[in-house]
């Protein structure tokens, strides 16, 4: 039955069965391509709300943003990097992001996508794990790399100032009304450099690197349930292949229609901003219309309202705040102009897909991917049948089957549970300096195809809909970000008075639909500690949504017969507890 492919029945009638043979191009070739076809296109748009004048926007054309990335990569080589050397970068979604993006894999540079919200131990790890030689950081960021600086092997620090992508009104009020107060104006060290500086005295200039599909492009730093994060690595095949399964999925083998525009809210430091806005949209010739924080729900809905995006790839918790947001509710904000959505990073609930279709009159769609295969696997259909509770088909190319557990070259039958696993030009090449993790989840079989097993559990129904049945990873996902509670764990472990304690996710007691931390704390004898001090405690190592909120101090936690802590007991016990009570600790 897999090998027969039956999901290629389901597809709409306008998505290629096959994209074979994938072109011999670069991410830098997608870029490449646009500048070419359409210079005067606009690529990226900013805006900003100016006090009783309105929102207000500044545009960066295909042509300017190829002749800014091109600059930035002769830069970074004339500032004494080579290919193959980590650049990081540390930027919410802004113009800068895109131009390093491009301009680092231009120069046969590996990009490494930081996570703004993270303390400094945590980026100073993450820069050790991958030697980056340098990083282009925000200057509201900046004291942080200085105080973890002498740790790492940056060499390079680049620095650029949100204002510099504002209108040039909202920049001037910027600079007298918020840059000092909220931490804005860096004073630099006489070595580092400032972005625009970079980008005009290298203009004109191209990097002379001769770059290959198979050069490293990307460094996605995933957490497992067990260990530190670890960066999958992929390539620039992987992420080209990707970028055209997901293109040809929502709209065929043709750019968008001239004009069309892209919500650019999900953060660009993870693949998801990466593969599924920044190259589709430029594979695409589509506008980014970024919003910079998208937490910010006022900025956001008002961004729709006023530059009317057509398509809107976010999590479930993202259209879960628009859909409540007064506005919204009220009908205040017309948000017609959506046309398609996909969902991805979590299970998309019924109630929210439907409520956010009724206000848009859109479509949205739920998808399945991970960092592993940069990032998508699967999606529904956009025009045939979505499956409530369905992750969708796989996307063109993408073999997908359902193995057992414990030997994952056994198949399981059609329509039983077992672990999925995914083979296809997506694939990652393997984790950074970790072999063994590497060899657990990158399986070769007896015709020597590569597969990676995800570490979920699914099933396939008869007509080749996929279903996520549960996740052997304790991952959760907290404000549309993925937490790890074993790292949670190792921290709160850490703590003077804590004996041992397991972090569970917990349906969220308030929010449908979305999930929560919750630790269950054993102290040691005679110590004390509370719930805010351990709150307090896990802020110096963690971000501030990873740190559970809910606490329960018990004498003991649960454990098998070899003394593993039995995480999901605790868990069920919470849920049957809510369920009877209607509240949660």
């Amino acid at each position: 039955m897999y090998a027969d492919k039956p999901w290629l029945q389901r597809y709409d009638s306008y998505v290629p069965k096959t994209l074979e043979p994938y072109p011999d191009w670069t991410v830098g070739d997608l870029l490449k391509r646009a500048a070419e076809t359409a210079p005067t296109t606009s690529a990226i748009l900013m805006s900003a709300d100016i006090p009783l004048v309105g929102r207000k926007a500044k545009t960066l054309t295909y042509g300017v943003l190829k002749q800014q990335a091109d600059a930035f990569g002769a830069a970074l080589l004339n500032l004494g990097l080579k290919k193959g050397d980590r650049v990081a970068l540390l930027l919410p979604n802004s113009p800068a992001f895109v131009v390093s993006w491009f301009g680092a894999l231009s120069a046969g540079m590996v990009v490494v996508g930081m996570n703004p919200t993270y303390p400094p131990a945590r980026l100073a790890e993450m820069l050790r794990d991958c030697g980056a030689k340098a990083i282009v950081t925000l200057s509201l960021y900046y004291p942080r790399i200085q105080s973890i600086r002498q740790e790492t092997s940056l060499e390079q620090v680049i620095v650029t100032n949100i204002k510099e992508a504002f209108p040039a009104l909202a920049a001037f009020l910027f600079t007298i009304a918020k840059e000092r107060k909220e931490g804005h104006r860096a004073e630099l060290s006489a070595d580092d450099h400032r972005l625009p500086d970079l980008l005009s005295k290298f203009a004109g200039q191209q990097p002379n690197v001769e770059v290959t599909k198979e050069d490293v492009a990307i460094f996605q730093y995933t957490g497992g349930t067990t260990g530190p994060s670890k960066a999958a690595v992929s390539t620039h095949s992987a992420v080209v292949a990707n970028t055209l399964q997901q293109n040809a999925w929502l709209s065929g083998s043709e750019p968008s229609p001239p004009g069309t525009r892209m919500l650019a809210a999900i953060p660009f430091y993870h693949v998801y901003g990466m593969i599924s806005v920044i190259a589709s949209a430029v594979t695409a010739r589509a506008e980014m219309v970024i919003v910079p924080d998208a937490r910010k729900i006022d900025d956001l809905v008002d961004v729709i309202v006023t530059y009317r995006p057509e398509i809107f790839h976010g999590v479930p918790a993202l259209y879960n705040a628009v859909n409540a947001h007064e506005k919204v509710v009220s009908g205040a904000a017309d948000l017609s102009c959506i046309q398609h959505c996909l969902s991805g990073s979590a299970p998309l609930p019924r109630a929210t897909k439907e409520t956010f279709e009724k206000f848009t009159g859109g479509t949205l769609i739920e998808g399945y991917g991970m960092s592993e295969a940069p990032t998508a696997t699967h999606a529904n259909p956009l025009h045939g049948e979505n499956r409530a509770g369905s992750v969708g088909l796989p996307l063109p190319d993408t073999l997908c089957r359902i193995v057992n557990p414990e030997d994952p070259l056994e198949l399981v039958p059609v329509g039983g549970i077992g672990e999925i696993a995914i083979s296809g030009p997506q694939l990652m090449r393997g984790y950074h300096e970790r072999p063994t993790e590497t060899q657990n989840v990158l399986i070769t079989d007896e015709q020597g195809q590569r597969w990676l097993l995800t570490g979920d559990l699914g099933r396939m129904s008869e007509d080749g809909y996929f279903y996520i049945v549960d996740r052997k990873k304790d991952m959760a996902l907290i404000g549309g970000f993925n937490v790890y509670p074993n790292q949670v764990d190792q921290v709160l472990n850490s703590h003077p008075a804590v004996a041992e304690v397991a972090v569970g996710v917990i349906p969220h007691p308030e929010k449908e639909g979305q999930e929560a931390l919750k630790a269950w704390v054993v102290t040691k004898p005679g110590l004390s500690v509370t719930k805010e001090d351990l709150m307090e405690f896990a802020a110096e190592k963690l971000a501030r949504y990873e740190i559970p909120s809910r606490y329960e101090f018990v004498e003991a936690l649960p454990r098998t017969a070899v003394g593993k802590i039995l995480r999901r007991e605790l868990i069920q016990s919470e849920i049957q507890r809510h369920s009877s009570s209607g509240n949660a600790t």
